[in-house]
């Protein structure tokens, strides 16, 4: 069975990690699941804020819920 059910990772325009030389400019990621239940509660833990970031700091990265047909 196909995972149906993903979260694409993405970078915001201007990330000093879309930098040619780092992730590039096109980066992307996908994480795939079985259920929507599944992905939400692991979306939800990704927007969570990162206990070991210094105060202040947000990730920058963008997330999306996506489906496959």
């Amino acid at each position: 069975m196909e995972k149906k059910f993903g979260i694409r990772v993405t970078l915001p325009a201007g990330d000093p990690m879309a930098a040619p030389h780092l992730l590039g400019p096109g980066w992307e990621s996908f994480r795939w699941y079985d259920s929507a239940e599944a992905r939400d509660h692991a979306l939800a833990e990704m927007q969570r804020r990162v206990v070991y970031y210094r105060r202040g700091d947000q990730p920058s990265q963008i997330l999306e819920q996506v489906e496959r047909a």
